[in-house]
């Protein structure tokens, strides 16, 4: 029987043929626009000049935020718990001892009493991963084919090779995005030259069936991509993950499959920041930290601790440049605080001025 590790290798190995697949189709849709369909005049004697290089111009800037947002959708590693979501050494070792769950929870309970940890499992026990050992912040997620927890996890897809989450999310999205306007436009501008084809007005070249496969590959991908992106602009919009959609978090207070909402605007502002002009590039600009999120239920829940957590000096970038859940949470929830209090004082202010009167 082969070793582990050489199991684990061909796993890995055999983990990149979705991604070299997508990268084999990618570098043929290029030869067969810009050298067949473009650059070799025979193949299309009808478009002038000028055209090509409009054509050439879009397909370009397509292209290259395509390739850019789907780079940094596969190498963005997944963001993980930090230390304070680790148990001490010393509970830890009582934890591996106990054999009773009554025990083991009560253990839990207690390291994560000082933990901003809003959601619970179905049975309303703290969420522990006993393979990484560490307690599952919010929307927190294991995943068996990166074998590690993710952050606001969303499904591990292996056209990436890469575990969806907090840290690559945004990219993840504007990759879907980009892909659908690759081949959109692709799709239209090699429209008239695939009914050519059937016509028989195409020069009898090899180029011809570049053009017939170009559109039927460009026409497939865009169905595809396009219910894929539409399903995740609406999960954005709700501000649900992927697996929370299918099953709902559970909070102190029950099941609420809309508990991290805020509105429309807020949703998408947790996924792509505050700055609009950063909205269309793959750079990352997501709200707070991955290991807590503002929820609908937090001022409801007056026994939750509020903590400070400090980001490790060796988390990734991602993790560095988001900003801390205080920040974040007081900037998403201070409008609908203020509106709340303005609404209570008016009420009280009319109050009294209908007393006033009688």
């Amino acid at each position: 029987m082969a070793p582990t590790h050489v199991l684990r290798c061909c796993q890995r190995g055999l983990a990149w043929i979705p991604v070299i697949f997508i990268a084999l189709v990618v570098c043929w849709s290029y030869y067969a626009y810009v050298v067949e369909l473009c650059i070799r005049k025979f193949t299309i004697p009808s478009i002038g000049e000028q055209s090509k290089f409009v054509y050439l111009v879009f397909f370009h800037l397509s292209f290259i935020m395509f390739v850019w947002s789907y780079w940094m959708t596969i190498f963005t590693r997944p963001a993980n718990p930090s230390k304070e979501f680790c148990l001490p050494k010393a509970e830890k070792e009582r934890y591996e001892k106990e054999e009773r769950p009554e025990s083991q929870q009560e253990i839990l309970w207690r390291a994560a009493s000082s933990l901003p940890l809003y959601t619970r499992t179905g049975a309303g026990a703290i969420r522990y991963c006993d393979r990484c050992q560490v307690i599952k912040p919010d929307r927190c997620h294991h995943c068996s084919a990166c074998d590690m927890c993710v952050l606001k996890m969303d499904h591990h897809c292996p056209w990436v090779n890469n575990c969806v989450g907090f840290s690559n999310y945004k990219f993840f999205i504007l990759f879907l995005a980009y892909s659908l306007m690759y081949c959109l436009f692709i799709a239209a501008t090699v429209l008239q030259y695939f009914i050519k084809f059937w016509t028989n007005e195409l020069p009898d070249t090899h180029a011809k069936f570049h053009v017939l496969f170009l559109f039927f590959v460009a026409a497939m991908f865009c169905i595809s991509i396009l219910s894929l992106f539409s399903y995740h602009l609406w999960l954005v919009g709700k501000n649900r993950s992927t697996i929370e959609a299918f099953r709902a978090p559970v909070f102190r207070t029950g099941s609420d499959k809309n508990g991290f909402s805020l509105g429309f605007n807020k949703n998408i502002a947790q996924v792509f920041g505050d700055q609009k002009k950063y909205w269309l590039l793959p750079i990352f600009t997501s709200q707070g930290d991955g290991l807590t999120f503002p929820t609908r239920l937090v001022n409801a829940d007056p026994e939750q601790a509020t903590v400070t957590l400090h980001p490790e000096p060796n988390k990734s970038a991602a993790s560095i440049q988001a900003s801390p859940l205080s920040e974040s949470q007081n900037r998403l929830l201070s409008n609908d605080q203020h509106v709340n209090n303005t609404g209570v004082h008016l009420a009280n202010n009319t109050l009294k001025s209908g007393k006033l009167h009688h």
